[in-house]
This record gives C-alpha cells, structure tokens and sequence, in this order.
C-alpha cells in the first residue's frame, strides 16, 4: 500500500490525530504507520512504544493497547494507594518475561492527547444533556453581546463587588531543585543524545508518604545540593504529579506500583541492542515508597558511580566522533575552498586566454585590413603611373617649370603641360619610383584600373614656402593657372590615422 492509494479522509478525527501524532514523532511512511496503529487500536502511546522498541512483530499490539488504555486520572475524593488496580495481572506477567529477556530498559512514552483520553458520552445521556448544553449556550452568547452593547457594565459590577482578601503569598521553599521544564520525551531524548542520566520522581498528591519524602528527602540540604551539582554536568532531573496527563501515562508506562517513586535512567548500548535499536534507556536503581534523604543520596552515588566508567566510554567515543565529523567537515570545507580556487584560477586563465585570442584576432584582421590596403593603393599606382604623361620637351613652349622637394629630400625639376590638372603633379610625387622605370618593367598583367569601391588618397600636399600656400588636389584647376609658369614646391606629409598606427608598430 503506497502512501498515495491510502485515503486519510477515511480515518475519524481521532484517528488522523493519531496517525499525526505518530508520524511526527516518528517520522515513518504511511504504509507501515497506519497498519501498526490499527493493530494497537489507534494508539499512538501504544504504537509509538512498540516502534521505538522494535518488537510491534513479536509482542501483540492490540492485545496490549486493550490492556494498557490508562484509566482517567485520579478525582478528588478517590485515594488510590498504587497502580496496582488498573494493571492486569496478565499485564504484570507480559512485563515481567519482557524483563526477563532483556535489561530493564525504559520506553519513551509520549503524551496521549486530550481527545483520546477523554471518552464521549453515550448518546442517550448526550441526547438528555441536550437542552441543558443550548440553554448554556445560548444564555452565553446573550451575556456576550450585552457586553459588547453595553462595555461598562462589567466594570460597574466590578466597583459595587466586594473584593476578596488578598492571600498570603505561598511560602518560598528554602532550596530550588534544577526541574526540567520540559515534557518527559524531551528529557527523555535529551538525556540520552547527551548521554546523561535522567532522574525521574513521580509523585501522588493523595498518597500519606508524599509530603514527608518531598520535604526531608528531596529538599534536604544535601539532596539538593548534589542534584544542583550533578545537574550542570551529568544529571537531568523530570518530576510530574500523577494527577496530570503526561505524569500519569509515565507512571504507567514505567509500571509503578507504588509512591512516591524515582528511578535513574541512563543509555545502555546492551539496552540499545537488545530493543533492535530503540530507546536504548534502561534504570539502573529505583526508589519506591518513603526512603531517607542518606539512602536517597546513597543509592543514587553508587549507582551514577557504577556506571559513569561506560558512560565516559560512551562520551568519549562520541567526541572522538564528533572530532572525526569536524575533521571531515575541514576537510570538506577545505577541499570546497580548494576547488573554489581552481575554479577561480580555471576562469581567470580563461579569460586571458580568451583576451589573448580576441586580441590576435584582431590583431590578424587589423593586419589584413592594413594589407588590404596597401595591396589596393600599390595596384592603384601601379595603374596610374602608366597613365601619366611623358615630360614636354623644349619645343612646348608654355610648359610650366616645377622643383619638387620630395619628403626623402631629394629635389626633382619637371616640366609638365599647362593645360594639365593639379592632380597630375601629385600623381606624379605618388608615383615617383614607378615613373622612373621603363616601359619594359611593367607586365603585360598590369591591373587596367583601379579596384572596384577603392578611392586613392594622397597621404601629402604640395606647399609653395614662400609666400607659403597649399595647393589641395581637391581644389582641382589647370597647373597653368593655379602655379604659373614655374614654381618650386615642397612636399609634405600629412599624418592620418592609419600614419600614426604604423609610427606605433615601427
């Protein structure tokens, strides 16, 4: 049965608290809770024992959850002298096999819930307390909206009712015992993940014996101040009056017979073995009935002494656990540091990596873009140099006359055609190297123009010192009208962008 195909809307309310009350403690699936609940009849003090015991297989659940139901608590006006009444004889016989086939361990016993320990009415006397529960109610709600209607009547009734004495405070008990203030289980599971020993006094208000143990053996001078040291370092110390829930359902899952009572409860691997990995608490002395403040502290020294050597043990073994868990957690801490840092390391390099690789790439490109370039620019010369004009000879009369200043500082004299553009004289500077070869230098697989998208431009200008004027190709003009008849110009560089990234790479 998965957990899935059990409905739980099927179950009473009752018995969802149950099954709730069981799973939270112990923290068990529904396809083995619900059928160990339904074989100790619903409950959950029942099942819970048997669960942490390990023997819900071997012991009968529902014969014992018939059996052990507790009554209800005690009333004023009944003294109950033992618990003796309210167990079977077939009870005292089942416990005491158990006892003898295992130490005397001690069940975890968790508290029942209100709503299983308190039967409802039949019906036939519910039905006559019918009208009586509606009158109730009905007179409750009527004082309820008068008081809402009308908030100064209670305090007006207040002012006119006499009030009552002021009590005594109670008496201050000259000693304080170290009290858990928490529920037994949660001593009980304290106890034994500390690995102390747990004192359990439960005590019956009814009882004749009651007043005198509390008050010459548990709050004697030395009682107390033993509890109060061995509280800070080995003890912890839960008491309960049978008169409450928690308290009565401990007395009758410890068996007590007879109070005031006390028992010494400590961890007992034998116990703990012996249950198949339960509770694992077993007593090792117990105090029935009235007995002196110097056998009280007698017994529980004896006792705390015979078994402190396998408690040391045991706490021992569970430091040198827990340091062996610390180790591990450093070590693991310590690896995650380590591997956080590789990482780290890892993508630090390859981040760098990555930049080197961008950085050549686009050094590549870059290179390739700058050899693009000056493939175009030698093909575009190339192709210009065969297309400028050979220099006029003496028989032109209006040719113009120009020295030229090249930028290595070798000085040329030309003569070139009036009527040709200033673009041919830059031409001509472009081209100087080329101009100087001779017709059989050139292949036949010279380019027939330019490359298709290129658009030359000259990286100088042509500057007349003296008066200084620049001549811009871009201004365009006949050579004729823009210099005369001679001139004598000097070249000069001007420095682009493509100028300055090939200054920084030489």
């Amino acid at each position: 049965m998965s957990d899935s195909d059990f409905d739980i809307t099927s179950l009473s309310e009752e018995q969802q608290v149950a099954l709730q009350q069981f799973t939270s403690v112990t923290d068990s699936e529904l396809n083995a809770a619900v059928p160990l609940l339904q074989k100790c009849q619903w409950n959950a003090q029942i099942a819970i024992t048997r669960f942490f015991d390990g023997d819900g297989d071997t012991v009968d659940p529902a014969a014992e959850a018939a059996r052990a139901l507790p009554p209800p608590p005690p009333q004023a006006g009944r003294r109950p002298e033992t618990l003796t009444d309210s167990i079977s004889p077939r009870s005292h016989s089942s416990r005491r096999r158990s006892q003898a086939e295992r130490p005397d361990t001690v069940p975890r016993i968790v508290p029942i819930p209100e709503s299983q320990l308190i039967r409802p009415l039949p019906f036939p006397f519910s039905l006559l307390l019918l009208p009586f529960n509606l009158t109730y109610t009905l007179l409750q709600r009527l004082l309820g909206t008068i008081t809402y209607l009308f908030p100064f009547l209670p305090r007006l009734i207040t002012r006119f009712r006499p009030s009552p004495p002021t009590p005594p405070p109670p008496p201050q008990p000259p000693n304080t015992l170290p009290f858990a203030e928490s529920g037994y289980a949660q001593a009980f599971d304290f106890a034994k993940r500390e690995l102390k020993f747990l004192l359990v006094v439960l005590l019956s208000p009814e009882h004749d014996d009651t007043a005198q143990f509390v008050r010459e053996t548990l709050l004697a001078p030395e009682i107390v101040a033993f509890l109060n040291d061995a509280a800070e370092t080995e003890l912890v110390l839960w008491a309960g009056s049978v008169q409450d829930a928690e308290a009565y359902q401990v007395a009758a899952g410890l068996g007590v017979t007879q109070f005031p009572y006390a028992c010494l409860v400590v961890h007992s691997p034998a116990a703990e073995a012996g249950s198949g990995g339960g509770a694992g608490m077993t007593r090792v002395t117990t105090f029935a009935g009235p007995v002196t403040a110097h056998d009280f502290l007698a017994k529980m020294r004896e006792a705390m002494a015979k078994q402190r050597p396998e408690l040391e043990g045991l706490r021992a073994k569970k430091r040198e656990q827990m340091e062996g868990r610390s180790i591990l957690r450093e070590q693991a801490s310590a690896y995650e540091r380590s591997l956080a840092q590789d990482r780290e390391k890892a993508r630090v390099k390859r981040e760098e990596l990555a930049q080197m690789e961008k950085a050549g790439r686009e050094e590549r490109e870059r290179g390739e873009r700058i050899e693009e370039v000056r493939r175009k620019r030698e093909a575009w010369r190339r192709w210009r140099a065969r297309g400028i004009p050979d220099e006029p000879g003496s028989e032109v009369r209006d040719a113009v006359r120009i020295s030229l200043r090249l930028l290595d500082g070798e000085r040329v004299v030309r003569r070139f055609r009036a009527e040709a553009g200033v673009e041919e004289v830059y031409a001509f500077v472009e081209c100087y190297d080329l101009v100087q070869q001779s017709p059989e230098d050139f292949s036949e697989k010279e380019p027939p123009g330019p490359e298709e998208g290129y658009e030359h431009e000259f990286g100088f200008r042509l500057v007349s010192p003296m008066p200084r004027e620049v001549y811009e190709v871009k201004g365009g003009g006949r050579i004729g009208d823009r210099i005369g008849r001679s001139g004598n110009l000097v070249v000069e560089k001007v420095v682009g962008e493509d100028d300055d990234d090939e200054e920084e790479e030489g």
